[in-house]
């Protein structure tokens, strides 16, 4: 880290965390944010339900909510960006306070609750989008929507001809009684609805699913089922989890859902369960707690073909992506493998 962004991130952490993280932003829009160089070799480049990544790191839903930042955030060298949630109407979220550090834990609770601008919004910036990037939209449903399915398919008709993929989000904990679309049921007609707004795009696009951690063995069975019943290219696993085992920060019974490095070994393990119930068939995304190369690598040989940061770079900045990304290329090395699909689920049976 330069000393300019570790000066930058100090005078951050002195503020309210939603503040500094639109004053981040807004930094990033405007150039005054230092870029990384982007990191690719042989080894990083590959292949995620037919979208070419230069690397296998990717920007998770929640950073850039309304697509506001894409050029700068693509000249930093991630191999795809997810902006969103979006929902149809723009809305408010929660009320603030609805952020918070647990720098002790280098841990993140929110409870933004689906805030954002809006589809249309949403729709002309991503018409502006940098066209050599992979670019995805965590897909969302307004809070007090009659028809939630509806709301998914919409947002994915709206912003669909400027995207690579999209994200079918049914599992942010603060969004009341969002998570219950993840039942069976309820999820497959969900599903149907958003594939058939697929289809009717010009140029179809994989969708991905993103479920919670916070999920049991049968569960995650159905949920894979259902997915791949639909159609689904793949599944994020995972969202942010309710739990709150072993924190130590202050802030650790606000209400929200959890990121960071307390997540990293639940979601993991539901990474492998899903590897494992797929029988490594169904590309998977890993997201929840990756904070180096070691984490990254882990979550690929427990089953993902691709992940996803976001909290740690609340500790770390963007200088956190070449070094993870060096440092993948190098652990790929070391174990022989000439390529990140190759080291796929190759240590899936350490997490089960």
């Amino acid at each position: 880290m330069s000393v300019r962004e570790r000066i930058g991130l100090g005078l951050l952490h002195r503020m309210d965390p939603e503040r500094a993280h639109g004053l981040a932003l807004r930094a990033l829009r405007s150039g005054l944010a230092p870029l990384p160089a982007p990191v690719t070799s042989a080894r990083l480049r590959t292949r995620l339900a037919g979208l070419d990544l230069p690397n296998p790191i990717g920007l998770a839903a929640g950073f850039d909510k309304n697509a506001v930042a894409l050029h700068p955030l693509a000249r930093a060298g991630f191999g795809f960006i997810e902006a969103g949630a979006i929902t149809p109407r723009a809305q408010e979220g929660n009320p603030r306070p609805r952020l918070f550090r647990l720098a002790q834990d280098r841990a993140v609770i929110n409870r933004f609750g689906f805030n954002n601008a809006g589809m249309e919004a949403a729709r002309a910036r991503l018409a502006r989008r940098p066209r050599t990037a992979v670019i995805g939209l965590n897909l969302g449903a307004n809070k007090d929507s009659i028809d939630r399915a509806e709301d998914f398919a919409r947002v994915l008709a709206r912003c669909g001809p400027y995207l690579d993929f999209a994200t079918v989000n049914v599992s942010s904990p603060n969004t009341e009684r969002l998570r219950e679309l993840q039942g069976p049921e309820a999820l497959a007609a969900l599903l149907t609805r958003v594939m058939e707004a697929r289809d009717w795009l010009e140029t179809p696009m994989p969708v991905f699913l993103k479920i919670a951690p916070d999920l049991g063995d049968a569960e995650l069975s159905e949920i894979a089922e259902v997915a791949q019943a639909a159609g689904v290219a793949g599944i994020v696993a995972t969202n942010t989890t309710l739990a709150r085992d072993g924190l130590t920060g202050a802030a650790r019974d606000e209400a929200g859902g959890l990121s960071g490095a307390p997540l990293f070994e639940r979601s993991t393990r539901v990474l492998a369960r899903l590897s494992q119930v797929t029988d490594g068939r169904m590309p998977l995304i890993g997201v929840g707690g990756i904070a180096s190369a070691a984490d990254a690598y882990a979550k690929i040989c427990a089953g993902a073909g691709a992940v996803q940061l976001y909290s740690a770079l609340v500790y770390e900045g963007l200088a956190l992506l070449p070094r993870i990304a060096r440092g993948l290329h190098d652990l790929l090395a070391a174990d022989g493998h000439e390529s990140v699909a190759e080291a796929v689920g190759s240590r899936r049976e350490d997490w089960l």
